[in-house]
């Protein structure tokens, strides 16, 4: 039986170590920088750049303000350098690909949620209807309150 989920989880791309977790992060100031036309230039980048560092964003989305991912970690990353690596690549990117539009950052901090297997779908529901909970005031609050400027990351762990 163990043998056979480590066997589904490498063919699904997932090493039996890696971790999920709900990342959650704000534009600088929370300005809405995530304009229709950048979102899929952003979102298509943080995939492709955790893919290349050996990762898996199940799902990205968001609103003008912040977004959220649900990825799987491998054990080498601390999820601060991950995130790092995310939001410094993606800034960089963003700016360098349309110089004239209004300068894009991220905020310091960020939120991460932890969770097991049994809240991966869940969570990917939850972020791929991002706007349509925020429109309709059915956010989650505790997923939603992420970050302030001077916080550091929160790392909270989700029922199993």
């Amino acid at each position: 039986m163990i043998l056979r989920r480590v066997y589904e989880l490498r063919i699904l791309g997932m090493n039996a170590k890696e971790r999920q977790y709900h990342l959650v992060w704000a534009t600088k100031e929370r300005q809405p920088l995530i304009t229709p036309e950048r979102e899929t230039q952003l979102y298509s980048y943080i995939i492709g750049k955790a893919n290349a560092l050996g990762s898996i964003i199940h799902t990205v989305g968001g609103i003008e303000n912040h977004i959220h991912l649900v990825a799987s970690i491998p054990p080498r990353f601390s999820i601060s350098d991950f995130v790092q690596n995310l939001k410094g690549s993606s800034a960089h990117h963003l700016n360098h690909l349309s110089p004239s539009q209004d300068l894009f950052g991220w905020q310091r901090g960020y939120g991460v949620f932890s969770m097991g297997s049994k809240q991966l779908e869940q969570a990917v529901v939850y972020v791929e209807n991002q706007k349509a909970h925020h429109s309709n005031g059915t956010t989650i609050s505790s997923l939603e309150r992420h970050n302030h400027e001077d916080d550091g990351p929160k790392l909270t762990q989700l029922n199993q």
